[in-house]
């Protein structure tokens, strides 16, 4: 496979894996609003090096796989979140 592929496919499986993780980590300790999108860059970059028994990819292409993925991941809880009202009002 060539490295897009390989990148695009990580991003994808752990994306998931860093909501779970984020989510957890919010729970747990007092994070500011603000700096939510840091702390799942900070997870995906950790997941991302954590998957190397998954994966032949080299460490420099799981790191920028878990830091996409820890930056996807925020937007993807923000779509998911039930939010009511209208954007124009």
């Amino acid at each position: 496979m060539e490295y897009p592929t390989e990148l695009l496919l990580l991003v994808t499986l752990i994306a998931p894996v860093i909501v779970g993780l984020n989510e957890v980590a919010k729970q747990s300790i007092n994070i500011p609003k603000n700096l939510v999108p840091l702390v799942a860059l900070f997870i995906g970059i950790l997941v991302g090096i954590a998957a190397a028994p998954f994966t032949t990819v080299d460490i420099y292409v799981r790191i920028w796989a878990g830091a996409i993925a820890g930056l996807t991941s925020t937007g993807l809880y923000e779509v998911g979140k039930q939010r009511e009202g209208h954007t124009k009002e």
